[in-house]
Formats: C-alpha cells, structure tokens, sequence
C-alpha cells in the first residue's frame, strides 16, 4: 500500500500571479506562499527539488531556459540536477491546491463585506469587486468599480457622445469643435430667417435666397455695403459714381504697387526717357542756332549796301569815268558761303528728331504692355490667395475631423480589450462547467465505477516525459446520499513501480452528506483492469487500513491516495494482449456496500 498526494484534474493554465497576503482571513502559513512572487499560491507547481511556486510564476522563470532554485539557494540545499528549474520537470500540485482554495478569505477593497474562500475569490469576487478602485481607461481617473458606468456616461471628460444631429461620435470637450463642422448642424438663414437648414445644405440655400444679404461686387476695391440679392442691381446703379471713383483709386494703386513690383524695369524706362528728352531740348537748341546764323548776316550786308548807294556822294557825271568796284566785307563774304545749309541741315535734324519720337512711343507701348500683365498677375494673386485660405478653412476642418476619428478609434479599442477580457473570463467558466458536466455524466451512485481511458499512448508518453505522471477519474458514489470516491491512475508507475508497473490508486473525496456517514471508511474495494476479451482479468483487492488518514473524514477536497503501486507490469501491456484495444483501456472499481 502506498499514500500519494492528490491534486485535481489539470485545468487551464492562469495568466496571473498569486493571491495577495491581505486576503486571508486566517493566519498566513508558509507552505502557501509561492517561492518566486511570495505571494498565495494560485495554480501551485512543485518542482522536482520539492519546492512550490504558482504556474504563472514558474512558467515565466523558465522561459528563457532552465533556471536555479532560488529557493535551494537560499536554504543552502542547491543540487544538481534536482535544483534546476525547467519545464517538463514539475507537475501541478493539486493537493496544495485543494488546500489553498479552502481557506477562508476576506475582499482586500475598503467596505467591501465580502467573505468566503480563495476559490470563491477567484472564480466570483476577484476584479469583480464593486468597491475595487480602478483608473478610468479614458480619462485616467481613479473611481469605484460599482461607478465606472455612470462615470464613463455621465462625468468622464473623455466619454464618448453621439451627435443628436448626425448620429456621428465624438469625445465630449470637442463638442464646439464637432458643432462647427457637423454636416446635419441646424443653420438659420440671415435673410429669409428660415430655421433648421442643414449646414451641408446651407451654401445651395444661399445661393438661391433672395433676401439673403451679400457684400456689393466692388468690395474687393472699398465698397463696404451688403445688399440683398434681388436688389443688388438697383445698388450699382445709385452708386455708380462712387463705384467708378473707388475704381480708379484702387488701379492708381494698383499702378503704384507694379512699379513697386517692378522697380528695374520702370527704372530703366524712366532713365530712358529723361535722356530722350535731354536729346530733344538739345536737338532743339542745335536747330534754333543754326537758323539764327544763317538767316541773320544776309540782312544785315544788303543793309549796308543800300545805305551806302543812297547816302553817298553825288557821283561824276557820266562822261567821267567810274572807279573800279569797292571790295566786299569779309563778313557779307562768309554769310554768302552758309546759305545753302539750312535745308540740309534740318532735315537730318528733323529725321533724327523723328527717330527719337519713335523711341519715345516704343517705349511708351511697353510700358502700356507691363501695367496690362501686372494687372493680369494681380488678378492670378488675387485668385490664389483666395485659393489658399480655402484650402486652409478645409485643411483645418479635416484635421479637427482626423482628430475626433483618431479618439473615436482609441475609444473602440479600449472597448475591443475590455470585451476581449470578459470572453476570456467567460471562457474560462464554460471550460469549468463543461468538466462538471462530464463529471456529472460518468457519476455512477452503486459503488461500481468504470473508467474509460482513450489515447493510452499519448497519454502514456505524457507520463514517461513527466508532462502529465498522474490521472483522476471522475467521482462515483456509493449511493445518491453515500461515500464520494475517485481514482488515481499512474501510466508509468509511481513510487515502488516507477517505470515498470502501472499503479492504481483510490482516493477517498469530501461529499456533501460525509456528515451522514459512518467513518472512518471500512468497506472493501476491489480494482480491475480488464480484459476486453473477457478472458483474465487484472484484479486487486484490499480492505481500509481504518488507523489510516486516507479513510477518515475528509477535512480537505480529497484524502491521501491508497492502492496498488505495483497493479500492473507495464511489460504485459508492451506485449501483445486484450487489455488494449483502439488505443483504450477499461479501469473497473467495485465498492462493497455490506453493512452499508
């Protein structure tokens, strides 16, 4: 006969570390406390070296390759390689397990009453708590778990409203924003005062309004007026004075600015027409000299001459001889010789003096040219600073719009996580019920229990690599009111028949009615494995040891194991036999119920 420690079917692996101390409503011992996060043991794992630590913490420690016993360290017993910490070299604790779960326990939250066990905790109460404080995963404010819904509609600065207008979402501080862009927006019409005209409807709205009051077209040149549509006509005609003035003052500015824009250009036009002035003054000074000259000394020499005739002596007679001719003046002399340049010399002077007028009216021409194309250039500036502020007001509207999808975004992914947490926690119960549920299906109540057991060589390597060593059937009883037992069943052998013999073992459970119930448990129980040809069964008996803890009362989920390690040879299974058949075996257990 040999005692083993139990431990309850294996079950999911959890994601988190132990219980807290400050749950235990009792006094804190160390064997519960997990050897890497010191905290209560939740899913215990015993190392080979004997010492506990929760699944999550173990996993982790061995993730990156095997590991030292800290714990070993620490009490001075390191051993290699029973010390080394590495996965496949431990196995679930359930018996720790069981224990743990049974003791009493108190909710860690201020003014929370709740009490029961840490299994209770887990499965109902732990971060379900409605006095639990938890941050608000908008607004990162800490509130009461109890609080987090009428929090997250009513107060977070962050929540998440849909417009009663355009059903769209949009975070509560950007409501002036959304309201400023929102499409299905009510507007009021200036004009007509028509109420509730959509904002994406508005502009066409407008467009057609009569009374809708618009700025006069010449207010890009000063008129500050806004008159309704239907009598904007009438206005440019009462103020067309006004208009034409305040036209000419903006193209006197206009020019202003091209000469400011193009200041080599008109300088250089400018230079040029000063010198062409400076040729003609010239030109004309030159013109009035030489008509001076030439047209001055002729006078005068036919002066002289006729004065002379007249005022001379009386001359000789006639049959006197005349003296011979008196000598001109060099003067009269030089005048004769520039009477034919005046014709020729004005009219290379009038020719030059035509070249330059030609220049001048180019000139002119392209000056005329430039204030056209920097009018034309104006108007393009105009054009695409209007252009500009457009795609401004658009590109500053979308990214009001970019940001509000981007918090709609961050909204729905924290409700993807929350979702995504409950589905695990909801899982997690559907696996625990569909278990009892094929518990509940094989219970039998008449004290004879079979136990099927398919992928024996998948289960059975399991074993020999450590994996899964041990196996529990689900519970049978005596009677609907009787003993509640189990079966332990060890593929490669445990203790004494550790890889040479199959070992059975049976396990005494905590039943509802153990209160009703003669103890300690003193009836005969017999094991079978059988043989599917019906031929030789494998059969061990034995009668309770009554001295033995394995048959008392329950105090925990379980008792210690008591059966046959040696119930099997694993050599009769390796040969060729009728215990095996489509990779299953038959476990049979008779409870005798005399005197029951």
């Amino acid at each position: 006969m040999a005692a083993l420690e139990p431990s309850p079917p294996s079950s999911m692996e959890s994601n988190k570390p132990g219980f807290p101390k400050k749950i235990l409503g009792n006094k804190l011992e160390d064997k519960h406390l997990c050897n890497c996060c010191h905290n209560i043991l939740r899913r215990p794992i015993q190392a080979q070296c004997g010492h506990r630590f929760c699944s999550y913490c173990f996993n982790r420690t061995v993730s990156n390759g095997p590991q030292k016993c800290n714990a070993c360290i620490k009490e001075e017993i390191f051993e290699e390689p029973t010390s080394i910490l590495k996965q496949g070299c431990a196995f679930p604790d359930n018996a720790v397990r069981r224990e743990v779960e049974g003791l009493s326990a108190d909710c860690i939250n201020e003014n929370c009453p709740w009490k029961g066990t840490i299994k209770e905790y887990e499965l109902d109460h732990e971060g379900k708590c409605e006095f639990m404080i938890i941050p608000c995963p908008s607004c990162k404010e800490r509130i009461r778990f109890s609080e987090q819904e009428r929090h997250s509609e009513r107060e977070c600065p962050e929540r998440t409203l849909n417009c009663k207008y355009c059903k769209e979402p949009f975070h509560f501080k950007n409501i002036k924003a959304h309201d400023e862009i929102c499409p299905k927006y009510p507007m009021i019409c200036e004009g007509c005062a028509k109420k509730k005209i959509p904002r994406e409807k508005y502009v066409d709205h407008i467009k057609f309004c009569s009374k809708f009051r618009t700025p006069c077209r010449f207010h890009v040149v000063g008129c500050d007026m806004s008159v309704e549509k239907e009598k904007i006509h009438d206005h440019e005609r009462a103020f067309a004075y006004e208009h034409l003035n305040l036209l000419l003052h903006y193209i006197m500015g206009m020019k202003v600015s091209m000469e400011g824009l193009q200041p080599q250009g008109l300088e250089t036009a400018g230079h040029k027409l000063v010198e062409l002035q400076k040729s003609l003054r010239d030109l004309e000074a030159r013109v009035s000299q030489l008509s001076t000259t030439s047209s001055g000394p002729p006078v005068q020499g036919a002066a002289a001459s006729s004065s002379s005739s007249s005022s001379g002596p009386p001359g000789p007679p006639a049959s006197v001889p005349l003296p011979p001719p008196p000598t001109l003046p060099p003067t009269l002399s030089v005048s004769t010789s520039f009477t034919p340049l005046p014709s020729s010399v004005g009219a290379a002077l009038e020719l030059q003096l035509h070249s330059e007028k030609t220049k001048v009216a180019e000139l002119g021409r392209r000056c005329t040219e430039l204030e056209v194309k920097s009018g034309t250039f104006e108007n393009v500036v105009c054009v695409l600073n209007r252009e500009v502020e457009r795609f401004t007001t658009t590109m500053e509207a979308s990214n009001r719009q970019h940001k509000l999808d981007q918090d709609k975004i961050e909204a729905l992914s924290n409700k993807v996580r929350q979702l995504e947490r409950t589905v695990g926690l909801k899982d997690l119960t559907v696996a625990e019920m569909e278990g009892r549920l094929r518990e509940m299906a094989a219970t039998t109540f008449d004290g004879v229990f079979i136990w099927r057991i398919s992928d024996f060589a998948k289960k059975r390597q399991d074993a020999v690599a450590g994996r899964a060593p041990a196996m529990f059937s689900p519970a049978f009883y005596t009677s609907k009111y009787g003993y509640k037992m189990c079966l332990r069943i060890y593929l490669n052998g445990d203790g004494t028949g550790r890889g040479t013999h199959l070992s059975l073992f049976f396990v005494v459970m905590r039943g509802l009615s153990d209160a009703l119930l003669k103890w300690p448990f003193n009836q005969k129980v017999t094991l079978m494995l059988l043989d599917q040809s019906n031929r030789e069964h494998i059969i061990d008996a034995f009668r309770p040891d009554v001295t033995s803890s394995s048959f008392q009362r329950p105090v925990s989920e379980m008792n210690i194991a008591s059966g046959c390690p040696l119930f099997c040879p694993l050599s009769k299974l390796d040969a060729k036999n009728s215990y095996i058949r489509d990779d299953t075996i038959f476990i049979k257990a008779i409870v005798d119920l005399t005197g029951l």
